[in-house]
């Protein structure tokens, strides 16, 4: 696979606030489903099909210990990239947005798109 590929599927795999939460929640450490959602403060069957997603993509791993299986960052390099992005963006002009939209105001005027 093309490696810009392999970027886009990984930044639409973290595109997700959820996501982003449970792995800065899981940091360097390992963490069960039930660590998680207390943690996070969301539904155990939400968590769990979260991590399922991040554990599709390859971003997460799993080792079963006993009755419980529990999750750790596959490499530790993306906890450094999410917080140096974190840093570069933490005094942007990007401001929190309700009406959210994929495309930019420039393309959504010039092709007349309706939201």
């Amino acid at each position: 696979m093309d490696k810009l590929k392999k970027l886009q599927q990984v930044f639409q795999t973290l595109s997700d606030y959820n996501r982003l939460a449970i792995i800065k929640a899981i940091g360097d450490k390992e963490c069960s489903v039930g660590e998680l959602v207390k943690t996070v403060k969301l539904s155990q069957p939400l968590v769990s099909h979260h991590l399922r997603v991040l554990r599709d993509s390859s971003i997460l791993e799993t080792k079963r210990n006993g009755p419980f299986i529990y999750y750790f960052v596959r490499d530790i390099k993306l906890l450094f990239a999410i917080d140096l992005f974190i840093e570069i963006f933490e005094h942007s002009e990007i401001k929190e947005n309700s009406d959210f939209r994929f495309c930019s105001d420039r393309i959504i005027k010039k092709f007349k798109i309706k939201y």
